[in-house]
């Protein structure tokens, strides 16, 4: 979703906020902005539809002077994607200049009130409303911009991210959130903000995470002061960002998607670091030691989560299942959160999300902790609205993930979810001492099978050039493996744009089966594993119809391969960890098909990085 960057004190800002935008170009936009209060004291906003590039190319040779300023880059939800409706927008008076991430729900409403009191609009944004209802409180009530920006949000209804600049007070820059992320950079002398940390990683390690309903003021020579929207204030805590430059660079990748394909095997160790022993016998989770009698005493689990987190839920709720023999349910955020939900004080929520900030799943959090649920949260995120929310969890640590179609992520997840499953079942005695080591060991030893699968990388570039042609694709996998065919699927829809569907193996026969020709490409997770002879039979009612297999084997495998056109080979492990290995070749397909095609694989169209509105 949208991204914000703001800059005060003695460098030039414009630099700093050109350098910022393109660190958030991951989180996808279509148009992007900056105002900046120049040297002479002008309020300068420039502003285009497309990239970072074209705003710098737009602002060449214009004064991009002074040293306070924000930008922004926009994730169109009202109104079309152009340079009227990208921000920053401007007040009437042209004296404030606003950013803003979310949406405004009644925006309708408050447009149509100001109008009648003879505001005129440029743009058919939600955010204009806002800058405008701002200064309409600030003139007509004669207040200072604090207590307007104050009384202005107390009438609005939905979620934001703001930061704000006033010409006549070029000292200063006021920032606000409610359910959409906002981070402010402490440094010697100089303040930044971000949507993130990432923009502001390469000056500051020092930050302020605001919480919902809280505004910063941000003045040259003074600390940062907050207040929520009464007026009262607040302490705050500075934390230290646990974030490296290099991970948010390419590190001579041509694109970030490749690089965090081919990062997994470092960072499942540093997800397994500190959680698994040096023998690989057994696995420590703090959140289990903390709360184990709130676990163990669970009725049911209730996992929610949205796009490739509900993928790795679906393979965690048979972890879950199968060896601390626990019922779990698991729910799409944005279907539960409406769904008036029968949930109460003996169920354990656990709300799944990369960036901890998708709106669905905070909301689903929000809904089952009022009817008394206990809330497990799983994110990477340090520090983000979910990690904040939440009763208890476990981050998965993967580094920053900038590729907008999840790679890393979804493998740590799962692989969080493995070892939540284990510590949960040696609490409770669910699982003998034997088969609890075995799973251990052999998910301690996953990195180095996939730094062996990764050597595949040239040879399933080279399949992937065969099949560029399909409008269409199946993928089949059952038990563990179904998800990961979910998940395929959801990989070469995202970046390559071909349409794609994931199937249980066992239902192509109840419909799928009648797309099947000659034409149709079929990925089918044929591990050796207790439903392999059904996968044949499978495979074979696709070759009787002339499709093409493109299967994934085990590593010795003679039977599949013979029926298949192409064949990537996995090595060995148990049918609970084959996902984390299973994923690897389908994210690479996907990813060199796309680059076959010419996409942008960093950034697909339409997508967002994170969805932190509905």
């Amino acid at each position: 979703m949208c991204g914000i960057v703001g800059y005060l004190g003695q460098r030039n800002a414009y630099p700093v906020l050109i350098k910022g935008l393109k660190r958030l170009e991951y989180r996808g936009y279509d148009s992007a902005g900056v105002a900046l209060i120049t040297q002479d004291g002008d309020l300068q906003v420039y502003k285009t539809k497309g990239k970072v590039s074209d705003l710098e190319a737009y602002a060449d040779e214009k004064d991009t002077s002074g040293c306070i300023g924000i930008a922004h880059t926009r994730w169109a939800t009202h109104g079309e994607p152009n340079s009227t409706n990208a921000h920053p927008h401007y007040s009437a008076s042209g004296n404030l200049a606003l950013i803003h991430n979310g949406i405004i729900e009644n925006y309708a409403s408050l447009k149509h009130q100001l109008t009648e009191a003879g505001v005129e609009f440029k743009s058919t944004t939600d955010t204009e409303v806002l800058v405008q209802l701002i200064e309409y409180i600030q003139t007509s009530q004669h207040l200072d911009l604090l207590t307007a920006v104050r009384i202005a949000l107390q009438r609005v209804i939905g979620a934001y991210a703001i930061a704000i600049l006033d010409r006549s007070n070029p000292n200063q820059i006021i920032a606000a959130r409610k359910s959409s992320p906002l981070v402010v950079g402490i440094g010697d002398g100089e303040f930044f903000l971000g949507s993130d940390a990432s923009p502001i990683i390469e000056y500051t390690d020092k930050v302020i995470y605001l919480n919902d309903g809280e505004i910063a003021v941000i003045r040259t020579g003074h600390d940062v002061e907050i207040v929520d929207l009464n007026n009262t204030h607040l302490e705050h805590e500075v934390k230290t960002v646990d974030l490296k430059l290099g991970q948010i660079e390419k590190g001579g990748f041509p694109h970030f998607m490749l690089k965090e394909i081919f990062d997994q095997p470092d960072c499942l160790r540093d997800c397994m670091r500190g959680r698994i022993n040096t023998e690989a016998n057994n696995v420590v989770l703090s959140a289990i030691i903390d709360y184990k009698e709130r676990l163990l005493n669970a009725r049911r689990i209730i996992i929610v989560a949205c796009g490739t987190s509900w993928h790795a839920s679906l393979i965690g709720k048979q972890l879950i299942e199968n060896i601390c023999r626990i019922p779990v349910e698991v729910e799409y955020a944005s279907e539960f959160r409406y769904s008036n939900p029968v949930i109460d004080s003996h169920d354990v929520v656990i709300a799944i999300s990369q960036s901890g900030e998708t709106a669905d799943t905070l909301a689903a959090i929000h809904l089952a902790k009022e009817r008394g649920a206990f809330i497990y949260g799983i994110c990477n995120a340090v520090g983000s609205s979910i990690a904040r929310a939440t009763d208890t969890g476990s981050y998965i640590h993967v580094g920053p993930e900038i590729g907008v179609a999840s790679t890393k992520a979804f493998t740590g997840q799962v692989t969080v979810l493995t070892m939540l499953a284990l510590a949960l079942a040696k609490a409770k005695g669910s699982i003998n001492q034997a088969d609890y080591e075995q799973i251990v060991g052999e998910l301690n030893s996953i990195p180095d099978k996939m730094q062996l699968l990764l050597k595949e990388n040239d040879r399933i570039r080279d399949i992937s050039r065969i099949f560029t042609y399909a409008h269409n694709f199946l993928y089949l996998g059952r038990g563990y493996n179904y998800p990961v065919a979910l998940e395929g699927a959801l990989k070469l829809k995202e970046i390559s744009y071909i349409h794609a569907e994931g199937y249980p193996a066992a239902e192509m026969k109840h419909g799928p089966i009648a797309l099947i020709d000659e034409e149709m490409p079929v990925v089918v997770i044929a591990t050796h594993n207790a439903l392999y002879d059904k996968l044949m039979s499978n495979i074979q009612e696709i070759k009787a119809r002339k499709g093409r297999v493109i299967a994934i084997v085990s590593q010795g495998d003679t039977r599949v391969k013979a029926l298949a056109d192409e064949f990537i080979e996995l090595p060995t492990t148990l049918e609970c960890l084959e996902p984390l290995l299973a994923t690897i070749p389908l994210q690479m397909l996907a990813y060199h098909i796309a680059i076959c095609k010419g996409k942008n694989v960093d950034q697909p169209r339409n997508l967002a990085k994170s969805v932190t509105v509905e």
